[in-house]
């Protein structure tokens, strides 16, 4: 079937945050769509929007994403955008997406995975072992924080958001002895003179569909169905089937500290996940094995049983 292409006179418009790994994120879908299509650059057209969740003096005073919205907070505007027709398509950090997307509107193309792991970064230390007790950990991830004091509950966590060189500036100026970011962006912005340490997956499960880009549009836009078809990761998809039930099934909202990752070994899933309570006093993991294709029933499962060990209204009473 023929597609029709989009041309420099009426381009394919390609909404994005205008973050610096928001824009490079974009820019690698662009680069994916000209390769598959064979198009030039100026048959894309990449809009940057500014969202709620980038909120420069709220960045700067470490305002708590969960005080003031929830993983709407960096789509909500690019998704109305879409809807009004005002662009095409819109590239995500998938961490950040909500399970369920507005009426209109489909999120089932997804970019092949980055590193998910998480990377400890300090300018005096190695490590989360080589803290010394009382020292001060910076991090906006509930997840994070969660998993930081499971294992250290000596240390002081504190909110701290913003982009990597923010970040750096006030380890610098010492508000933190050390925080987090995920390998994939620093991968992707090829920053590689930050101090930065990755951590084994089994020290720190990631969150829910880290190092993944989807691309979201409209469902009744089938020149672009098609057009994104083409650069869809069919491995990164049956990841997501698996880890976004498992998070569907417990709580999809930024409010609740979950890790999980699912990894494909052959024509096998192997999905782990865990809960923690917001004081990471009580922590509740498993997994589970299975075919590929039974990913999406897994991670309601894997949920269901977690959600059992941990007992009714567990995440309600943190």
């Amino acid at each position: 079937m023929d597609i029709a292409l989009p041309t420099p006179d009426k381009p394919l418009r390609i909404g994005t945050r205008a973050s610096v790994l928001a824009m490079a994120q974009a820019h690698e879908t662009r680069a994916r769509l000209m390769r598959a299509h064979d198009l030039p650059e100026t048959a894309f057209e990449i809009c940057p929007i500014t969202t709620t969740g980038d909120d420069r003096a709220m960045i700067a005073a470490d305002i708590a994403l969960k005080t003031i919205g929830n993983k709407g907070l960096f789509t909500k505007e690019l998704e109305e955008a879409m809807l009004a027709g005002r662009i095409d398509i819109a590239v995500h950090s998938t961490k950040d997406m909500p399970v369920a997307q507005p009426d209109g509107l489909t999120l089932d193309v997804f970019l092949a995975r980055e590193d998910p792991r998480d990377t400890f970064v300090s300018i005096r230390y190695s490590g989360l072992a080589d803290l010394p007790e009382g020292a001060t950990v910076g991090t906006s991830s509930l997840r994070r924080r969660a998993q930081v004091l499971a294992r250290r509950p000596d240390l002081n966590v504190v909110e701290f958001r913003g982009n990597v060189q923010t970040r750096l500036g006030k380890l610098a100026d010492g508000v933190a002895d050390a925080t987090f970011l995920a390998m994939a962006g620093l991968n992707r912005m090829q920053l590689d003179d930050v101090p930065a340490t990755p951590i084994a997956v089994d020290d720190m499960l990631p969150a829910i569909a880290q190092g993944t880009i989807s691309i979201e549009r409209r469902t009744d836009d089938l020149r672009t169905r098609d057009m994104l078809a083409a650069i869809h990761d069919t491995a990164a998809g049956q990841q997501m089937a698996a880890e976004r039930s498992f998070l569907a099934a417990l709580d999809g909202s930024c409010e609740t500290p979950i890790g999980g990752l699912a990894v494909i070994e052959g024509d096998q899933l192997w999905l782990r996940g865990e809960i923690l309570s917001y004081d990471g006093r009580a922590v509740y993991k498993g997994e589970r094995r299975g075919a590929v294709s039974e990913g999406a029933a897994m991670g309601h499962e894997l949920a269901q049983e977690l959600l059992g060990q941990a007992g009714p209204g567990f995440f309600s009473q943190h």
